[in-house]
């Protein structure tokens, strides 16, 4: 048994990417073998089996609760990116987002709440805030990835749900390799878009080799990658009460029923382009210094278009309505009028571009004592360009309604959203036809645009309300990340105590946010076009609805077909999410490793403390409409500086052989999201009447939000406790428990606030229609919302899972295995609030058959309901509840290195097909699923792949 539990941890050792002081630090045998030594003893595993026998055995080798990902082989992870391999392991679910597996929960937490970090060094994402896109990492440059669910206090990139560290191979121990991996990529819902491909490509060269007598060690990836998405989308506005006179004969249409209000119909066709270089250099400079450099640049851009139609409904649109089905309490057909339909040619360009770069040193003192320094630089530009384009049968306020053709249309709610017909006296408006489809708003959603006196009045009719054609959302983020970090480590003797490693580590890190924005008028205005360069038709008949006119919006907006008016000094909120903020941490930490018995047991683990130091500023504007109804953009700034104490003591018991007891108790924290750092504020007004009569401040006209710099990381304090049976090579069983209690969860607060200093006579008043006529606000009073510290709560939940080689039972078996996991979570907040990312239920299950070079694999991950954010105005994140996914994925494949056929030898050809059960993701309204307010269908995709190594 010691002889099999050396051979698989030095080989785990030995894995590229893994630390190899890590381990070293808790055995004998460790120290005293040379990197050389590790290599030679490798065992020569590969395909699917091979990682998870790799895995098993750093998994085994921690003292911390960890779950562990490991390559295939170098450049070949199991699955085809980071984030759907990581979604596979217990305690962790993937999140889609516009149909790919992006976001990622650990125990509960979404990524805003999970360290990440690359090769040990905290990691910049591409997102609006803390949290990473784990799919947006090339899988090729990962040789294994550590989820440490408990922590200790060498790890820097903590979180409360736990940290995931991404590494790359390690040349001076890897095997000398070049590897190239050909993917062709097909989904199997054609593009609803006319100019878009249902089809893409993904090309990588890996290449690993040693020089000056194995000293010198280097590493190279490239990947490139095309990756189309198709998506058919239905949304839902909301769902208002409906009037009790609206049933049709014979249907009684009660109080507190509910109807939709309106919808957003899209086919949604999307590109993903993204180039990736990462090299990693090792230099074994003399026998005491070790010398290692990594770079790592991935270029990102994915475009997209969302054509199709928005409809104002029941209440909201038109009150020419009727309700022919009522079902407890939800409208459930009707059929309706009075409605000029919205045309949307929407286009969004996200263009993002990533650099981070390392060096270590690691210099050895003397036979006990190693110093290591590292420095490292980040840096991501990210601009997201998204174009909402408006056409219909004519401008509003044009020839009037006796000219222009109103939509009406039939509907019946189901589990997807409404499905639409025939209205059954009224004739459908053909959208696809372009003598009736004007370029022009034929909506008046233009008043925003009141000031401009380019859109005044023209005499004719025309006025800013008709003025808005579009708009265009243009946010440019960009974070940079400075760290500095030294450290010691050395062998004591105190006692149970055998080693020490203690520390600094100092980051600075800055993460601005400009929301820019435009109104985009036709340069034509107040007259209309045709639709310039038609492209075909954009499908959405998964609706019940023929399609619409499709035209490259984002074309005409770069080639300057708009008028382009600043929505800076129109909207408050766009000065109001306008930031930057800078953050700079000293961390002093220390740690001992523990290597004792208790009794016959034996006994290992670490105890340690950070002490963090944070320095934290914010500046932003203060932004509210002035005199002249522009906004007034005022420079304000804040922040604040907190010292924090972290404990943590990890210790595992070697009850039995290979069997372990693990338990953990730490104190964890989460850094605050950067937009709840800004200190902006902003001050609205809501120009409905019911509002500006109302006295009650809760419900008046005027209101405002604001963000806190000075607010402090969420806080919790953690338990834990597993049981993990090693009993084959190749197989364990494990079971765990977590408690989380949450000590400083962040939430709004309302205020009330004193307006007065905000009010504009003429402006801030009712309508000439309203009773009485252009009256004041009955109150200056109104409601502040903010965010605050010191929110309390909890989440708890167990764990189990199995690695299950079917060769145990049989030896006819063997090659197939299975490896299933089941999480049950529960937890909230005191103000009855829902965790971010936690569903109540996980499950994983991956079967698997790999023998005589045939490779296949069967895939599956199920999740419940969660909270989770979607893009609202401004391209702002907006709460929303995702009800969870069931997805299906399968590979197969063949190994020629088996096959004898020495001119194939090195060659893997593989099949594989992802959302197999073309599962949807839906969101509701949380009082009642029926309501949907987002359905979303992205169809099958299949990847063909080709894997050589030379």
């Amino acid at each position: 048994m010691n002889k099999f539990k050396l051979s698989i941890l030095t080989m785990a050792i030995a894995t590229a990417g893994v630390s190899s002081y890590s381990y070293a630090q808790q055995t004998e045998d460790s120290k005293a073998t040379p990197a050389k030594e590790e290599q030679i003893e490798v065992i020569g595993i590969t395909g699917f089996r091979g990682s998870l026998q790799k895995a098993q055995a750093v998994k085994m080798s921690e003292n911390s609760i960890v779950e562990v990902l490991s390559a295939e082989d170098i450049g070949k992870l199991p699955d085809t990116s980071v984030a759907e391999s990581l979604a596979r392991l217990p305690g962790l679910a993937g999140e889609r987002r516009n149909g790919r597996t992006s976001g990622l929960s650990v125990r509960g937490f979404n990524e805003n709440y999970v360290g990440t970090s690359l090769n040990g060094r905290e990691l910049l994402g591409m997102g609006d805030n803390r949290g990473v896109e784990y799919d947006l990492y090339p899988s090729e440059i990962v040789s294994t990835a550590m989820v440490y669910k408990t922590p200790d206090a060498s790890l820097m990139a903590q979180g409360i749900g736990g940290t995931v560290d991404l590494q790359t191979v390690r040349p001076l121990t890897a095997e000398d390799t070049f590897v190239v991996n050909l993917n062709y990529e097909q989904n199997d819902q054609e593009a609803g878009n006319p100019d878009f491909d249902d089809h893409g490509h993904k090309a990588s060269i890996n290449y690993v080799d040693k020089f000056v007598d194995d000293k010198l060690g280097f590493a190279l990836v490239l990947s490139s990658i095309e990756s189309p998405r198709q998506e058919q989308q239905f949304r839902g506005w909301g769902y208002p009460e409906a009037a009790t006179t609206k049933g049709a004969p014979g249907v009684t249409v009660p109080d507190d029923t509910f109807i939709l209000g309106g919808h957003d119909t899209f086919t949604r066709s999307a590109m993903l382009e993204r180039d990736s270089i990462a090299a990693i250099v090792e230099y074994d400079a003399s026998d005491d210094l070790k010398v290692k450099f990594d770079a790592l640049y991935i270029d990102f851009n994915e475009t997209d278009v969302r054509r199709g139609l928005e409809e104002g409904m029941a209440e909201w649109g038109t009150g020419a309505y009727t309700i022919t089905e009522v079902q407890n309490g939800l409208a459930t057909a009707a059929y309706h009028d009075g409605f000029f339909s919205v045309i949307r040619n929407d286009a969004r360009e996200q263009d993002a571009d990533l650099k981070t770069f390392g060096l270590n040193l690691e210099y050895n003192i003397n036979d006990n004592w190693t110093s290591e320094l590292d420095l490292s630089t980040g840096k991501v530009d990210k601009t997201i360009t998204d174009v909402e384009s408006y056409s219909g049968v004519g401008r509003a306020g044009g020839l009037g309604p006796d000219n222009r053709p109103i939509t009406a249309r039939s509907w019946v709610m189901t589990p997807s959203g409404a499905m639409f017909g025939a209205h059954p006296t009224i004739a459908t408006v053909d959208l696809t036809d372009p003598s009736i489809i004007r370029l022009a708003g034929p909506q008046a959603w233009g008043g925003s645009l009141a000031p401009v006196p380019a859109f005044q009045n023209t005499g004719d009719g025309y006025g800013p309300t008709t003025a808005q054609d579009g708009f265009v959302n243009q946010p440019i983020f960009e974070e940079e990340l400075d760290s500095v970090r030294l450290q010691f480590n050395g062998v004591v003797e105190w006692g149970i105590f055998t080693g020490l490693e203690t520390g600094v580590v100092y980051k600075d890190r800055t993460k601005s946010k400009v929301n820019n924005g435009a109104y985009l008028t036709a340069n034509v205005w107040p007259n209309s076009d045709a639709i310039p360069d038609v492209l075909g038709v954009a499908d959405l008949s998964f609706v019940g609805i023929n399609g619409v006119l499709a035209y490259d919006s984002l074309a005409l907006y770069n080639n300057g077909y708009y008028i382009a008016t600043d929505a800076a000094f129109l909207e408050n909120g766009r000065f109001g999410d306008t930031y930057e903020i800078n953050e700079k941490i000293t961390t002093l930490y220390g740690m001992l490793d523990i290597n004792t018995d208790a009794g016959s047991i034996p006994v290992t683990g670490n105890i340690g403390v950070q002490i963090v130091k944070s320095d934290q500023e914010g500046f932003g504007f203060n932004a509210s409409s002035g005199s002249d109804r522009y906004t007034n953009a005022v420079p304000v700034s804040g922040g604040a500086d907190y010292t924090d104490v972290l404990p943590s003591m990890n210790l595992s018991f070697e009850v039995a052989d290979s069997q372990f007891v693990r338990t953990a108790v730490s104190k964890v924290m989460s850094r605050p999201r950067m937009d709840d750092l800004r200190p902006n504020s902003q001050v609205t007004f809501n120009f409905n009447d019911t509002n500006i009569l109302d006295d009650d401040p809760l419900n008046s006209a005027f209101a405002g939000n604001a963000g806190n710099s000075e607010l402090k990381p969420l806080e919790a304090d953690q338990f834990d406790l597993s049981y993990e049976n090693y009993y084959h090579d190749n197989g364990f069983i494990a079971a765990s428990f977590f408690y989380k209690d949450l000590k400083n969860w962040h939430r709004n607060i309302t205020l009330i606030n004193d307006f007065s200093d905000y009010y504009i006579p003429g402006y801030h008043q009712t309508s000439a229609q309203a009773t009485p006529p252009n009256a004041p606000p009955a109150t200056f009073l109104g409601r502040l919302d903010i965010r605050q510290d010191g929110l309390t709560g909890f989440v708890r939940g167990y764990e189990v899972q199995a690695s299950v080689p079917f060769d145990i039972i049989d030896e006819v078996l063997d090659g197939f295995g299975l490896v299933a996991s089941a999480t049950f979570m529960d937890g909230e907040l005191d103000d009855g609030g829902r965790v971010p990312g936690l569903s109540e239920e996980i499950y994983t299950l991956t079967a698997y058959y790999e023998r005589a070079g045939f490779e296949v694999r069967v895939s599956g991950t199920k999740r419940d309901q969660f909270a989770t954010e979607t893009r609202g105005i401004s391209l702002s994140l907006a709460p929303t509840v995702d009800q969870g996914s069931e997805l299906w994925d399968a590979q197969i494949g063949y190994d020629f290195s088996e096959s004898g056929i020495d001119a194939l030898d090195g060659l893997r050809v593989s099949l594989q097909g992802q959302n197999l059960t073309d599962e949807k993701t839906i969101q509701n309204n949380p009082g009642d699923p029926r309501q949907v307010t987002q359905y979303q269908s992205f169809g099958r995709n299949f990847l063909l792949g080709l894997n050589y190594k030379f």
